[in-house]
């Protein structure tokens, strides 16, 4: 056979070159994209459980957390605009999210991801001055918008960089930062908490300045991707940047099916009318299911709000700030067993696996409180119990990362075709961020009226997704993105959808050479 792609065993081509260290390079840069999501995530739950922040913002929260002890624990943190602060954030971000899709096409994911490191860095510094809750919410709407923006550019741009087989790896570095950023932040707020003077809750809002400014200098140095030059009518540029990120002049059949794929996309004026077109309907399936997966796991309860369930559950001051340093430890662990398991297991059996595990925890969890604080609320949590509570929890944890948490963000990212990639990623940010600010807002609320149950609630719908997963999600591993339309295909139920003539810019799915 003469130079080009081959076909694998998942259907789809690979093609030649290597993992260069440019390519490492500026996949490193584009996830720190997501240290300034991580950095928030972890930092609101902590500083929602100071009881200075409390004090200055909440006094009734405050009020409602000293007299927990002799009644309803599960109701101690319950108010809508405590949780309206956490969850602020994500409505903003639901909107950015729109409209860095079209930034994203128009001018490219670099410009994206250093709009969102910017507008973040703007909130960092209203949130650290706040003097009062509309600072607070104001300050969290423009990191939202931040967030917005880095979500929708940094996974596509990792997976459109990355080589197909190695494309899980380094588009979980997304992820891996992600996880670096909530424990980054969850060891500050166990600093911070111990200075004196009450104002330690500035300081941990105000250093979200850091990973603001790291996205947003690093995007400065970032190149475009060959997709996106494509894209953006820049054939040359694009075939020079293929060359330099995969180390050979050998990219004739990667470029050619780029231009395939460019000549799709021109044909399209309307993405977002497009994507509802029969062809894509797996695609938006998995658009929509996915990311509201992923929230309805529960993970957000941990993320978001850990100390203040620690808190909950009888662990005082710092016992649970340093118990959610723990988890956030857990996350970065399993960060990095997912990035070098990802490419050689597949996403299906991570997703599989990960979800018997994360089932399995919550109804150890929930049942281990119902013990101890039954539907009243009035209970004490032994150490032996504590214990087992927290190790449960990491262990959920730590399932749901290399699963959900990573495979969340990779499998849309790399599912779309060109033509409608940006609007792709833009419904995933979208639904995820809609759904994470409706855990957000609600869940405190849930505790006080569920109570243990709360956790049986999530396990069902771990149930659920995993079983969607069995049935419904083809393997992606290996395959390039200008040919993932061959999975689909293929896919027993999904191929319905799909006639002969909707994968032209595919390419023959067989090279024969001579």
């Amino acid at each position: 056979m003469a130079g080009g792609a081959f076909v694998d065993t998942a259907g789809g081509k690979q093609y030649p070159g290597k993992l260069t260290l440019y390519v490492v390079f500026t996949c490193v840069v584009a996830s720190t994209g997501g240290l300034i999501f991580g950095y928030d995530i972890g930092i609101s739950g902590g500083v929602t459980s100071m009881d200075p922040f409390l004090l200055k913002f909440f006094p009734e929260v405050y009020r409602q957390k000293q007299a927990a002890s002799k009644s309803n624990q599960y109701c101690q943190y319950d108010n809508q605009l405590l949780q309206a602060f956490t969850s602020s954030l994500y409505l903003a971000a639901l909107v950015a999210s729109f409209f860095a899709s079209t930034v994203t096409r128009v001018l490219g994911r670099k410009w994206s991801m250093l709009a969102g490191g910017f507008t973040f860095l703007v909130g960092a510094a209203l949130n650290g001055a706040a003097q009062n809750v509309a600072m607070l919410i104001v300050g969290r709407m423009l990191l939202g918008v931040g967030i917005g923006f880095a979500n929708q550019s940094v996974p596509v741009y990792l997976s459109e960089m990355a080589p197909a087989h190695l494309r899980g790896m380094l588009n979980i570095g997304f992820q891996l930062m992600i996880t670096i950023g909530i424990l980054a932040a969850e060891l500050i707020n166990y600093g911070t908490n111990k200075i004196k003077g009450g104002h330690g809750w500035r300081v941990s809002l105000a250093l979200a300045a850091v990973p603001a400014v790291i996205i947003t200098v690093g995007a400065l140095f970032l190149p475009d991707t060959p997709n996106s030059l494509m894209e953006r009518g820049h054939p040359e540029a694009s075939r020079r940047m293929l060359r330099r990120i995969r180390g050979t002049d050998d990219i004739g059949e990667e470029y050619a099916d780029l231009v395939a794929a460019r000549e799709i996309s021109k044909q399209v004026q309307h993405p977002w009318r497009n994507i509802l077109m029969r062809k894509y309907r797996a695609q938006l399936t998995m658009a929509v299911l996915i990311p509201f997966f992923q929230q309805v796991s529960g993970i957000n309860v941990i993320n978001f709000y850990a100390p203040v369930l620690f808190e909950t559950l009888g662990f005082r001051g710092d016992a649970s700030l340093l118990s959610s340093v723990m988890t956030g430890g857990v996350l970065v662990l399993g960060s990095v067993v997912s990035m070098f398991t990802v490419d050689r297991l597949g996403r299906r059996k991570l997703f599989l696996q990960g979800g018997a595990q994360m089932l399995v925890s919550q109804i150890a969890v929930g049942t281990l409180i119902a013990v101890r604080f039954g539907t009243s609320g009035v209970g004490e949590m032994p150490r032996g119990y504590a214990a087992a509570v927290v190790l449960f929890i990491c262990v959920y944890v730590a399932g749901f990362v290399w699963s959900w948490g990573a495979l969340g963000w990779l499998v849309p990212s790399e599912i779309f075709p060109l033509e409608i990639r940006s609007a792709g990623q833009s419904i995933t940010v979208s639904v995820n961020m809609f759904f994470t600010f409706v855990i957000a807002q609600a869940f405190l609320t849930m505790l006080c009226h569920m109570k243990f149950g709360l956790f049986y609630f999530f396990a069902g719908w771990v149930v659920v997704m995993t079983t969607f997963v069995a049935f419904f999600l083809p393997e992606t591993k290996n395959v390039p993105m200008e040919e993932m339309v061959l999975v689909w295909k293929g896919h027993w139920f999904w191929s319905r959808f799909i006639g002969d003539a909707d994968d032209i810019h595919a390419g023959v799915s067989v090279i024969a050479s001579t």
